[in-house]
C-alpha cells in the first residue's frame, strides 16, 4: 500500500497540552467501493493535521451523482466499516442515511451540533471537487462553517472562494479510481487496491457483477 503514494510532509498542526480540542474531519463520498487511496488520504490528514477523527460519511443520495451509484447504501457502509476497523481515528458514519438529497451544509451542521462548540471541524476534499464548490447548495454557508483540507498534487493550483479557510494536503498518487476497480471486478478480476476485508465482502455478496474466473 505504501507504494501508492509519495508523501510530502507538512508541519503538523499542534496546540498546547492544556488545550485539547477535538479535531474532526468530514470525509464524504459514495465509496463505491472504498479503496486504498481513500484510506491513505485520510491517514495522511490525521498525521499532518493532528486529527482526532476522520468521519467517513457514506452518501445515500448525493446531489452530483444521481443514478450513478452501483451498490446499495448498506453494502457501501459495511465495506467502509470493514476498511476502517483497524484504524482508531477512522469512524464510519450513517449521518446521510435518508431518502432526501444529502447536501454538505446539512451534514456539516449536524456534525458540529453533535461534536459540540469546542470541536474544530474540517472538510476533507479533493482539489477537483473543491474547484467546483461554488456550484454547491448554499456554498457560501459551507465555506463559513468549516475549514477545508484540500488534497492536491504539488504545483496544482485552484481558486479559493472568498472567505474560505484552506489547508493543503499535498500528495502524489498513482491513478486509483472506483470506476476502474468496478470494471476490473466486473471482468472477474480481484483488485489489489481494495483492503482484503472489502474484497472478501464483495466476493461473498457478488457485488459489481464480480464472479471469479
Amino acid at each position: 500500500m505504501a507504494t501508492l503514494w509519495q508523501r510530502k510532509r507538512l508541519r503538523r498542526t499542534t496546540e498546547p497540552d492544556t488545550v485539547r480540542r477535538p479535531r474532526i474531519a468530514i470525509f464524504g463520498g459514495t465509496f463505491d467501493p472504498i479503496h486504498a487511496a481513500h484510506l491513505m488520504v485520510a491517514k495522511e490528514a490525521v498525521v499532518q493535521y493532528g486529527l482526532s477523527s476522520v468521519m467517513f460519511v457514506v452518501a445515500a443520495n448525493p446531489p452530483h451523482k444521481t443514478g450513478a451509484i452501483h451498490a446499495s447504501f448498506e453494502d457501501r457502509y459495511q465495506m467502509v466499516e470493514l476498511a476502517c476497523a483497524r484504524t482508531s481515528e477512522f469512524a464510519p458514519s450513517r449521518i446521510e442515511e435518508h431518502d432526501e438529497i444529502s447536501y454538505s451544509i446539512q451534514t456539516i451542521q449536524k456534525v458540529k451540533t453533535t461534536a459540540g462548540p469546542d470541536a474544530l471541524v474540517y472538510f476533507l476534499i479533493g482539489a477537483d471537487a473543491f474547484a467546483d464548490i461554488q456550484s454547491w447548495h448554499r456554498w457560501g454557508e459551507v465555506v463559513r462553517e468549516v475549514s477545508f483540507i484540500v488534497v492536491t498534487r504539488p504545483g496544482h493550483h485552484y481558486q479559493a472562494p472568498p472567505g474560505s479557510s484552506i489547508f493543503r494536503l499535498e500528495t502524489l498518487a498513482m491513478p486509483v479510481s472506483s470506476s476502474a476497480i468496478r470494471a476490473r471486478l466486473e471482468a472477474g478480476k480481484e483488485s489489489p487496491e481494495l483492503p482484503p476485508a472489502v474484497m472478501q465482502y464483495i466476493r461473498t455478496h457478488g457485488l459489481y457483477g464480480f464472479r471469479p474466473r
